[in-house]
């Protein structure tokens, strides 16, 4: 127990702030002070369904297992400070981004919860891209949407709030139709000059199913935007005891925007400001990277999205990330195993990484694809993890391993070429975060050479994106002050973190992998038609 005066004043006269997010497996909460670090955290696991071809999540665990992540954060507090949590100065939910949720009049869901994972909306989604002449993928909720419509799907008429996940828990939290920009970006296109939904493209969509007699229109459904440092709501009665069924929270806290994890995790990496990226690399490997103006051109590739601030964004989203690269590090401690060997596995993830330091600049001139799902990034609607050698190709353990580090690089590369060569976007600094970067100095110096740009990494403090949350919630108080100088100033200016120069003989490696790895496709395209 740490009874700290300093934080338990905090605590208990609410100079603190809430972030809870809702990730794909685990609802994240952090308590913050002053300090903007964390004085407590909580969580609790979740599972997506696959019901009837949809993968869903049900409404009753949104409150049972957010309800039961609070909890674990309230009991943190009393067992680290000794005082009960009543209050906070400031909160905020976030969540997956895209998906639908449709609401009638009653508050009601019309039909199951469509999350971001399906895939169901491709009429749609092109449909709707040609149509605005802007990037609208499946997963975005304007896509859904237009989907249900097109399937002539009777709840549809019935619409009376749309929502993504982060809306639909401040709704209910707050009795407010209100969503921050990020998350609002990834339901329909916004205009960045305007900070709200963008208008042209609004009547386009109305205009394309007025002959359906529906009885709303689209800016009637959708919640209102919001950008950061303005609240959207305060915590009510009813949303109090739905947080809190103890009745120990109460109510009247300012809410910040609700947010989605793609902004979070820009606020945690210290990522909003232009000309600034940050990677994410786990089970998916994605790209947000803050730009300076439009783009010239529609590239299907790229996702538009803005940061919680409301500045323009590309997104290079990449379905495969480590899962088969982990795969093939499990097979070698089942031989490790086999051969009495005593080791954990962080010891062997990082003997594997860095024997990779060993390897040729391109791998030795083999060539792996960890594709266990579909890459639209590179037009392949389904995978099969390859790995591929020629009679002449140096086959060593070093080799090996680098082959698949920079395998689970690539399908990035392929988006990010788009961006930084086609589109001459310059970046001053990229952050990398998640499980691939872990081992130091192995991934990060790769990502590196694979984007021939620094790349930072760093501690994330708390619950990653529920930091961000939480960071998000105190930027409520911050006065004046943009959102990028306040995290400058006042969250990261004392941050340690790790910065890689590209290695000259690794980009020229890397470049080599990728003529290889682009030339190779059609060897996956032949193995998707015949396995």
């Amino acid at each position: 127990m740490d009874h700290n005066p300093t934080a338990v004043d905090a605590i208990v006269n609410g100079h603190t702030a809430l972030g809870i997010e809702f990730g794909s497996t685990r609802i994240k909460a952090v308590l913050i002070g002053p300090d903007h670090q964390p004085l407590a955290t909580g969580g609790h696991e979740w599972r997506a369904k696959f019901e009837d071809d949809v993968w869903t999540y049900d409404l009753a665990d949104v409150w049972s297992c957010l309800q039961a992540a609070y909890a674990d954060l309230a009991a943190d507090v009393e067992r680290r400070h000794g005082v009960r949590l009543e209050t906070v100065g400031a909160m905020g939910i976030s969540a997956l981004m895209h998906g639908y949720l449709a609401f009638d009049a009653d508050g009601d869901l019309l039909v199951p919860f469509r999350t971001y994972q399906n895939t169901m909306t491709g009429e749609a989604a092109a449909e709707l891209t040609q149509l605005f002449q802007h990037n609208i993928p499946q997963r975005w909720s304007i896509a859904h949407l237009y989907q249900a419509i097109l399937r002539d799907e009777a709840h549809v008429a019935d619409i009376d709030y749309l929502a993504t996940l982060a809306a639909y828990v401040h709704w209910r939290l707050t009795g407010e139709r209100k969503l921050g920009i990020g998350d609002a970006s990834g339901m329909f296109p916004i205009d960045v000059a305007t900070g709200d939904y963008d208008t042209q493209m609004v009547g386009q969509f109305d205009e394309l199913v007025a002959d359906r007699g529906f009885g709303w229109k689209l800016l009637d459904i959708l919640p209102g935007v919001v950008s950061a440092g303005t609240a959207a709501g305060a915590l009510t009665e009813e949303g109090a005891k739905l947080l809190d069924p103890s009745g120990t929270l109460k109510p009247g806290i300012p809410v910040a925007p609700a947010e989605g994890d793609a902004g979070t995790g820009m606020v945690a990496t210290n990522s909003v400001a232009r000309r600034t990226a940050n990677v994410s690399a786990g089970t998916s490997v994605f790209a947000m990277v803050v730009l300076e103006g439009p783009l010239k051109g529609l590239h299907e590739e790229i996702d538009l999205v803005t940061t919680p601030a409301g500045d323009l964004v590309a997104m290079a989203h990449c379905i495969n990330g480590t899962m088969d690269l982990s795969a093939w590090v499990g097979l070698f401690g089942e031989v490790g195993t086999a051969l009495g060997a005593e080791f954990d596995t962080t010891k062997l993830f990082e003997t594997l990484y860095r024997s990779a330091l060993e390897a040729a600049p391109d791998g030795g001139g083999m060539l792996a694809y960890n594709y266990l799902a579909g890459e639209h990034v590179t037009g392949l609607e389904a995978g099969r993890p390859l790995f591929v050698r020629t009679p002449s190709s140096d086959f060593t353990l070093a080799n090996f391993m680098r082959t698949h580090l920079f395998a689970s690089l690539a399908s990035l590369r392929v988006g990010m070429d788009v961006l930084l060569r086609d589109e001459g976007v310059e970046l001053d600094s990229m952050f990398a975060h998640g499980g691939l970067f872990k081992t130091k100095g192995v991934a990060q110096g790769f990502l590196a050479a694979a984007m021939d740009t620094p790349v930072s990494v760093g501690e994330v403090a708390g619950e990653g994106g529920a930091w961000g949350m939480a960071l998000l919630a105190a930027f409520l108080d911050a006065g004046d002050a943009s959102l990028t100088d306040w995290l400058q100033g006042e969250v990261f200016a004392d941050a340690e973190i790790e910065t890689a120069e590209p290695n000259p003989a690794d980009v020229e490696g890397f470049n080599t992998y990728m003529e290889r790895y682009r030339a190779g496709l059609a060897i996956e395209r032949a193995a998707v038609e015949a396995i």
